[in-house]
């Protein structure tokens, strides 16, 4: 068991960058970036330290909890298994290429800031292990969300802003009542002191009819943030509005803090609700794999076209999430890393394109091929894992998803597999209108990527590459502690 020390300072880490950067004038830059660098370092320490025994032992590894307020229940609580440690990992390397690769000058002391902050706050919920903690992470990550988009976004950042704030804050509710709910429940069941630790929560016994209004109270909060249908509305005119940096956190990591918070929080502590509430979710989220899909088809705009591609793509997420497949969940958590990965280099592109000429819409983009080759191959790669190309990120996580679905939930399996054509048709397609054809006028002088934007879409492309031939090290960690969920939750699911 390693000392919770190390999650301690990921916190902190981050915080102390946003008060320097914020202070720094000229220098504000140089902080974020020594700060994501520090930070990215120490992910991968925990993540090397990280034993993969320990979950299969039944216990968690860099845990730590000090009680902070008795009488409220307050506490600082951390812990990672082999499903969060990978999503410290991703949060530290989101934010590190988010800053090498889309600088925002406008005011940028307050930017990184509020960049950095963000971090600290996701990076708070992925590692929280009492129920409170994380509410409080999952709700601050709003605040400089909000400021990012509004102050820094495109001509209609106020409306996003505001969308993305009132149905985020609107969903929170849903999982604020219910966390006070559960609980008090906990506390009024043992007649000890008031405690939001998961394990306590987790043993927590209610009858069916309360488990499927918590699931359901839950599930409206982790299914506006991920976004899943029909509560993702908000997700395209965000991602396309918001700086690159801030697309880039929001469809890599704030979309995860949902996904991550179904699997571990609804699933993980309601387990009577999973009969009733699996075929729903189930169904959910084939919509949303197919209305995703068929709606990146014809949408003019590569961010909107990114937007989309995500909610199909948290529709796979969700689909491992609920079958009670191990095989499935185990695909889902890994897609959960993979996409965060896949959807920053189509952001960073998108953003280099759209610094180039101004703007991202489709039709202004044609022929770009010819004048930048190398931007043209690395949209193609970070494209096809993201269509499923066999050797490339994407293949596996889909691949374990639709195969633990189909041996539970045939009918929902080969719905979702129409997803996969789907992704084929709209990204080559629009690949095509973008990279193919004769470029003309500004088009026919586009810079081509320059070295330093090569070289931060090197890490994205090895990731692909690599995840892609050989992802028996994110598997072998990531398993176990899916195995122990399912151990949980198996009097009312199946394990296949």
């Amino acid at each position: 068991m390693h000392s919770s020390l190390w999650l301690t300072v990921l916190l902190v880490v981050p915080v102390v960058g946003a008060a320097v950067a914020a202070v720094s004038r000229t220098r504000a830059y140089a902080v974020a970036v020594v700060t994501a660098t520090i930070e990215l370092i120490l992910s991968l320490i925990v993540l090397v330290l990280y034993n993969a025994h320990i979950a299969g032992a039944h216990t968690l590894d860099f845990a730590g909890r000090w009680v902070l307020a008795a009488p409220l229940g307050l506490a600082y609580d951390v812990a990672v298994d082999g499903i969060s440690v990978f999503m410290v990992v991703l949060t530290a390397l989101v934010v590190w290429l988010a800053l090498l690769g889309a600088r925002e000058r406008r005011r940028e002391p307050a930017f990184v800031a509020w960049l950095l902050l963000l971090t600290a706050f996701t990076m708070g919920s992925f590692v929280a292990h009492d129920l409170f903690e994380f509410f409080i992470f999952f709700e601050l990550t709003l605040v400089p969300s909000y400021f990012i988009i509004a102050q820094w976004g495109g001509r209609e950042r106020s409306r996003a802003a505001l969308k993305f704030f009132v149905y985020t804050f609107t969903g929170s509710a849903f999982l604020f009542v219910g966390t006070l709910y559960l609980g008090f429940a906990h506390q009024h069941q043992t007649g000890g002191a008031l405690t939001f630790a998961y394990s306590a929560l987790a043993s927590t016994a209610m009858s069916h009819g309360t488990a499927v209004w918590l699931f359901v109270a839950f599930a409206i909060a982790f299914a506006v943030k991920s976004p899943i249908w029909p509560l993702h509305t908000w997700s395209p005119i965000t991602y396309a509005e918001a700086p690159t940096a801030g697309s880039i956190e929001f469809s890599a990591l704030l979309a995860k803090l949902g996904s991550y918070g179904l699997l571990r929080f609804a699933v993980g502590l309601f387990p009577l609700a999973l009969p009733d509430m699996r075929p729903v979710v189930l169904t959910l989220a084939v919509i949303g794999i197919v209305y995703g899909s068929a709606l990146a088809c014809v949408t003019p705009d590569l961010k909107r076209l990114v937007a989309y591609s995500s909610v199909a793509q948290m529709g796979f997420i969700t689909l491992g999430v609920m079958t009670g497949s191990k095989i499935a969940m185990v695909g889902a958590v890994l897609l959960m890393f993979n996409h965060g990965v896949i959807t920053a280099g189509f952001f960073l592109i998108i953003g280099f394109l759209e610094r180039r000429r101004g703007t991202a819409t489709i039709r202004d983009l044609t022929g770009l091929q010819g004048p930048a080759p190398v931007l043209a191959a690395l949209f193609t790669v970070v494209m096809l894992a993201s269509i499923g190309l066999p050797g490339l990120s994407g293949f596996v996580s889909e691949y374990l998803i639709l195969i633990g679905t189909f041996a539970t939930h045939t009918w929902w399996a080969v719905v979702a597999t129409l997803g996969v054509v789907l992704a084929a048709l709209y990204l080559l397609w629009a690949y095509q209108r973008v990279f193919h054809g004769r470029a003309a006028e500004e088009n026919a002088t586009i810079a081509d990527a320059s070295g330093a934007e090569r070289w931060v879409l090197v890490p994205v492309v090895i990731l692909i590459v690599v995840l892609g031939v050989f992802p028996k090290p994110m598997l072998d960690r990531i398993t176990p502690s899916v195995q122990q969920l399912i151990e949980h939750v198996a009097p009312a699911g199946v394990s296949k």
